[in-house]
C-alpha cells in the first residue's frame, strides 16, 4: 500500500490507574504509559484528496469517545478498528512519547490485536519514527526528532494565533472525571485535536505535502465544518471565533503563487447531521 487514505488526528485524556500503580511509587512521579487509564479519546477524521503529488483534506468527523459511554476496552478496540478500516495517516502531538504508547500498552491489558498497524509497510509504517507518511508526531518532527527543544502544543498553537488550551488543562482531567464531568473533558480534548489539526495543515504546507491552494482549501473546509456543527457543539464555534479574532500576525490562509499547481477546494455539501459526533 503506497499511501494512506485518510488523516486521523487523535488526542488522549487520561488519569492514573490506581489498580496497577505500585504502592511504593513516588507520588510526584508521572505514571508510565501502561499506568494511565484512558478517559477520553478525541479524534478528527479527514479524507485525503489527491491531485498529482499534492494533498488536500476534507473533514469527515470530529468527536470524542469517553468512558462515560463505553469501557476503555471498547475505546481501544474502536481505535484499532478505525485504523484497520480507514487506513489513515495518524497525526499526534507527542504521540510516540505518550498517546500511542498508552494505546499500545493498555491494549496489552485488554488482549487486543492491531492488524493494519503492524502490516502496513512493515519497514516504513506506523512504527518507523523518521517517516511521517503513516504516523506524523508533529512535536517530534518539529524538533528534528530531538535535535532541538521540543515545543508544547499550547506554545506552538499560541505562536500561530490558535486558541491553544483555552478551555481546560490535562492536570484537571482526573478531578473532572471523579466529578463525572466528562462533557468538559471531551470539549477540552476536541480543542487539542483541533489545534493539532491546524498545526498539521501549516506543517504540511511548509513541507510541501500540500500546496498553498490545498492548505487554504483544507482550512476553509474545516471552518465550514465547525460552522455547520456549532449549534450542537458551541466549543467548535468558540474555537473558530477565537482563531479568526486572534491578534497574532499569523494569517489563516497562506499566499497562493499565481499558477501554482494543486487541488481545487473540495466541495463541501455539509448538513448538520453530517458533523455530529
Amino acid at each position: 500500500m503506497a499511501n494512506p487514505l485518510h488523516l486521523l488526528v487523535i488526542d488522549l485524556e487520561t488519569r492514573p490507574d490506581a489498580t496497577i500503580l505500585p504502592e511504593d511509587r513516588d507520588a510526584e512521579a508521572f505514571p508510565k504509559p501502561i499506568q494511565h487509564e484512558i478517559v477520553t479519546l478525541g479524534f478528527l477524521l479527514a479524507r485525503i484528496e489527491h491531485d498529482g503529488q499534492a494533498e488536500c483534506y476534507t473533514v469527515r468527523k470530529l468527536g470524542a469517545a469517553s468512558i462515560a459511554d463505553r469501557s476503555e476496552r471498547e475505546i481501544l478496540a474502536g481505535f484499532w478498528h478505525l485504523v484497520d478500516k480507514q487506513k489513515p495517516r495518524l497525526v499526534t502531538w507527542n504521540g510516540r512519547g505518550f498517546d500511542v504508547a498508552i494505546l499500545k500498552q493498555r491494549s496489552l491489558i485488554h488482549g487486543l490485536v492491531a492488524h493494519n498497524w503492524h502490516r502496513t509497510d512493515p519497514r516504513f509504517g506506523y512504527d518507523y519514527r523518521y517517516e511521517t507518511n503513516w504516523h506524523c508526531d508533529l512535536m517530534d518532527a518539529l524538533s528534528d526528532f530531538g535535535a532541538s527543544p521540543r515545543l508544547g502544543l499550547d506554545e506552538a498553537a499560541q505562536a500561530l494565533g490558535l486558541p491553544g488550551k483555552w478551555n481546560g488543562h490535562g492536570e484537571n482531567v482526573a478531578e473532572q472525571a471523579a466529578a463525572g464531568d466528562y462533557a468538559a473533558i471531551n470539549r477540552y480534548c476536541e480543542g487539542d485535536v483541533l489545534n493539532t489539526y491546524v498545526l498539521y495543515l501549516r506543517w504540511a504546507c511548509f513541507s510541501t505535502r500540500v500546496s498553498a491552494r490545498g492548505h487554504n482549501a483544507s482550512v476553509q473546509n474545516l471552518l465550514d465544518y465547525l460552522a455547520a456543527g456549532r449549534a450542537r457543539n458551541p466549543h467548535w464555534g468558540e474555537f473558530a471565533d477565537r482563531w479568526q479574532a486572534s491578534a497574532r500576525p499569523c494569517p489563516l490562509f497562506v499566499n497562493e503563487p499565481l499558477g501554482e499547481p494543486g487541488p481545487q477546494p473540495p466541495e463541501s455539501h455539509l448538513r448538520s447531521e453530517d458533523v455530529l459526533p
